[in-house]
């Protein structure tokens, strides 16, 4: 081997070498790289991807359509800010994008973009088919209903309470009207003050 081929072979090996030094430096330290995943999506006020449960490719349905439907968008962030923590813990912001960050943000289903095979969903044909007013109507009555019962009651409680302290009250003044009468009558003359003969 010439001299000449040393030095090629040298140069590409430390060109491979610095390769993979700044990609491991690049992925696994800084961590400065794109992550996207799937994130909760509202179906009333967003455009979601719809992925529905499917027992023919060994996953654990229950056979209800409602519950084997779920619905998501997918968001992509730097993975430098992501915390290390389980997304599906409430106090994890690991799907989140707060504000002002850079290299986050969000995509909703588009069926003109969406890849073949995706389906999306329609917030105002979800909002016809599921309406929240109903359901909202049903328990601001039952609110209503408890709260007057339970002025209701405290109404009564008041009005047994006065009535018990009136009938307390007449009781007393009855007794002290008969012990007066008594007393006028045991000064009284037996014979009306007439002197007999």
């Amino acid at each position: 081997m010439d001299k000449k081929s040393q030095i090629f072979f040298l140069v590409m090996g430390l060109l491979i070498l610095g390769s993979v030094a700044v990609s491991y430096y690049k992925y696994m330290v800084k961590r400065d790289y794109i992550v996207q995943a799937e994130a909760e999506c509202d179906p009333y006020t967003e455009e979601c991807f719809v992925y529905v449960c499917d027992p023919e490719a060994g996953e654990e349905c229950t056979g209800d359509l409602v519950e084997d439907t779920s619905y998501y968008k997918l968001i992509n962030r730097n993975a430098k800010n992501i915390p290390l923590c389980d997304p599906s813990d409430e106090t994890c912001d690991a799907l989140v994008c707060p504000e002002g960050e850079a290299d986050c943000s969000f995509m909703l289903c588009d069926p003109a973009t969406a890849d073949e095979g995706a389906e999306c969903n329609d917030p105002v044909a979800y909002t016809l088919e599921n309406p929240i007013e109903e359901e909202t109507e049903e328990e601001g009555i039952e609110e209503e209903s408890d709260e007057e019962g339970a002025v209701d009651e405290a109404e009564g409680d008041v009005t047994d309470t006065v009535e018990s302290d009136a009938s307390e009250e007449a009781a007393s003044q009855d007794g002290t009207d008969v012990k007066n009468t008594k007393g006028s009558n045991t000064g009284a003359s037996p014979t009306g003050g007439i002197t007999p003969l």
